[in-house]
């Protein structure tokens, strides 16, 4: 019961991470909406990594050139899962990135097919393709002269980009956690992403650093919450759920990020979906179910 209960608290604050990216968007771009917030996390996991590596015992196979494993752990996954996710949320809407959320176990069961040689089955192609449908729907696309709903069709694709890339990370992380816990790997991700994205935030947006006295208390709410809650707290609290139960009940717990960021975002930003996005919502559920659920059940039992 309290792998449960700190589950739903992980998604509680999942599901707040999009609020919290248009609450700071007026005053800070997409780049230090992730720097800023990731940096202040990845000292205050430090601690924690510390005292894990304290209790376990050492680890064996790592090696110099694990830094290529995070590299492109960090390029192919925690970059486009974090900065094209806030960019496309800014171009978008909240209530939109929370449900196209759910396209992440989709997308996950290709990339493990891509890199994992796992099988992909007849039901997993037709998620796929489902999935497609909805964020075309939530994007208000034009399927009789093809042509994208004006306004969030770009923002759209870049948070289906962001959701591939948490899906490349989740599948080509099993490399990672061969060799390193998850807490480790967590902390490693942060570290080489806060690395690459530095130079060129200082290029894009270091007039920030000068206005940081001026930030409203709307923004101080937004990245405080984007640091502590986010990219902090919710992972350890995820990571240690997950020492009492499966993978797979984690994943189905993912659910509860669109079942609360819709809301969140209507009580907080008066948000409100149009009919072609609840339509496009309802597909992506169903691609999700399909991949998570139904994929599962019709899988052969071992005797």
């Amino acid at each position: 019961m309290r792998s449960w209960f700190l589950l739903f608290c992980c998604n509680l604050m999942w599901a707040l991470q999009f609020t919290c990216i248009k609450l700071v968007q007026d005053q800070v771009g997409p780049l230090f909406t992730v720097w800023g917030p990731m940096t202040l996390a990845m000292i205050l996991l430090y601690p924690f990594v510390r005292a894990e590596r304290r209790r376990a015992s050492p680890r064996t196979g790592r090696r110099g050139k694990d830094i290529l494993l995070y590299l492109n752990l960090v390029v192919f996954g925690a970059f486009p899962a974090q900065i094209l996710l806030t960019w496309g949320t800014r171009m978008s809407s909240a209530s939109n990135a929370a449900v196209l959320m759910l396209t992440i176990p989709v997308c996950t069961a290709v990339f493990a097919y891509l890199l994992l040689g796992e099988a992909m089955t007849t039901v997993r192609w037709l998620s796929f393709a489902l999935a497609i449908l909805g964020v075309l729907f939530c994007s208000n696309f034009n399927f009789g002269n093809l042509n994208f709903g004006k306004g969030y069709a770009l923002g759209n694709l870049l948070i289906f980009s962001g959701a591939a890339g948490s899906a490349f990370y989740n599948s080509y992380g099993k490399k990672a956690l061969e060799r390193y816990s998850p807490m480790e790997m967590n902390y490693y991700t942060y570290v080489m992403t806060v690395f690459l994205v530095t130079p060129i935030f200082l290029y894009r947006e270091r007039d920030v650093l000068g206005r940081i006295s001026h930030f409203t208390l709307q923004t101080w709410i937004g990245l405080v919450s984007l640091a502590v809650f986010i990219y902090f707290l919710s992972m350890v609290l995820f990571l240690t759920a997950l020492k009492s139960m499966d993978a797979i009940q984690a994943a189905v717990c993912n659910y509860l990020i669109t079942f609360f960021g819709v809301p969140i975002a209507a009580l907080w930003l008066g948000e409100r979906m149009t009919f072609m996005a609840i339509v496009g919502g309802v597909l992506v559920l169903a691609s999700t179910l399909a991949v998570t659920a139904w994929d599962q059940v019709r899988k052969p039992v071992l005797q």
